[in-house]
This record gives structure tokens, C-alpha cells and sequence, in this order.
């Protein structure tokens, strides 16, 4: 079995818990049935050079495996499926319609909606937030649309749960602030399907645990 080590925050606000992007790559690991270790780091740590010696930009996570170190949750989840054929499918059309999901996922959605969010839970005192805002939500939720046409009538994307479905329903959590998701039967069908997954559950306590651990004292 290969030793891995997962780098992620020790704590974070409430606001963000469950959102931050070492989720993903719990998750894939859990579907995996790959074993890992945690580093964590505490409030500013991420910026000290040891950190951006293994991640250039002082985010989360790192993923390191025998020598080997990655950054970027996408590209871990997908290092992670090439060993789970959960994931990535091995017939070859099915793997490439999964990874055309993972794309879809951080390049086409994510976008969108984390913009919509960093709007509402960080600028939304300043003017050009309030300006920008209903423009933010009307992108969203074009994005959002095209993602429930395409899973109408599916339980997943692919037809079974893949990596694709896993990237997919971490970026619709992040406009949890919102009504956006839950007013979209489709969508919120498909988000609480996926997130029923054991595997799901499994990488989601084990990311909040840290946080429950160390919050700071009230």
C-alpha cells in the first residue's frame, strides 16, 4: 500500500467548513479504500516557505505519495482514480466522458459559482459587489441549468457515480448560502444522492474533525 499524507488547514471558520478542497480528495481516497495521514497546518503556515516549497500558491491541499507531491484538488482526484475503477471508469470512452466531467466541474461551474460566493461571504459591503451581485447569481445560474438539463432523467452523469459526479457535487455545495441548489429539484436530488455515498461521509467527518478539535477557545 502506498503511504500517503494529505496537507490541509487544522482549523477554519464555520463558514467554510466543508468546503475546503482537501474534501475532495478525501472523498476520493475514501471511494479508493486508499489509507492516508494528515498534516495539518495551523493559521498562517500555509504562507511560510516550507508549505510553498510543496504548493506554490499557500493552498490546500498538498497530496504526497512515496516522493511523489501534488497540488490541485483536480489533478489529485484524478491521480487517485487512475488506481479506482469507481472513478475512472477502465473502458476508455467511459473514462473520457468522466474526466470531461471533472473539467466541466472546475472549469465550467466552479467558476461561476465561487464567484457568486466570494461576493455574498466576503465583499458584500462593498459597492461593487452589491453591483456585481445580480449578475454573479444570473451566471450561476445559467451554469446550473445546463447541469440539470444534462442530468435530467440520470441518476449520475455517466450513468454510474464517477470522479466526474464527485467534482460535480463539491462545487454545488459551495452555494450552500443560497437557495440556488435546493430550488432545482434536479440538482438537489443528484447533491443528496451523491453525498448519501458512505465514502462521502466517511471524508467529510474526517474534515471536520480537526476543525471540531481545535476551534479556538469562544
Amino acid at each position: 500500500m502506498p503511504h500517503i499524507r494529505l496537507t490541509t488547514f487544522r482549523w477554519v471558520p464555520d463558514f467554510v467548513q466543508g468546503l475546503v478542497k482537501d474534501l475532495r480528495v478525501r472523498w476520493a481516497l475514501e471511494e479508493a479504500g486508499l489509507a492516508y495521514q494528515e498534516k495539518l497546518l495551523n493559521v498562517g503556515e500555509h504562507n511560510l516557505p516550507a508549505h510553498r516549497a510543496l504548493q506554490p500558491f499557500g493552498q490546500v491541499p498538498v497530496y504526497e505519495e512515496d516522493g511523489l507531491t501534488l497540488f490541485e484538488s483536480g489533478a489529485i482526484v484524478m491521480h487517485i482514480g487512475q488506481r479506482c475503477p469507481t472513478l475512472l471508469p477502465t473502458d476508455p470512452a467511459k473514462r473520457a466522458r468522466a474526466i470531461t466531467w471533472m473539467f466541466a466541474a472546475l472549469n465550467s461551474l466552479e467558476p461561476a459559482v465561487q464567484d457568486l460566493a466570494s461576493i455574498d461571504l466576503f465583499f458584500a459591503n462593498e459597492e461593487w459587489a452589491k453591483l456585481r451581485r445580480a449578475g454573479a447569481e444570473k451566471h450561476a445560474h445559467l451554469r446550473l441549468d445546463g447541469l440539470a438539463a444534462s442530468l435530467a432523467g440520470r441518476d449520475y452523469l455517466e450513468g454510474e457515480f464517477t470522479a466526474g459526479d464527485l467534482l460535480m457535487v463539491t462545487v454545488l455545495r459551495i452555494p450552500r448560502h443560497t437557495e440556488l441548489v435546493k430550488n432545482m429539484p434536479v440538482l438537489a436530488a443528484y447533491q443528496a444522492r451523491c453525498e448519501a455515498r458512505p465514502a462521502f461521509q466517511r471524508a467529510l467527518s474526517a474534515q471536520l474533525a480537526p476543525f471540531e478539535k481545535y476551534a479556538p477557545a469562544a
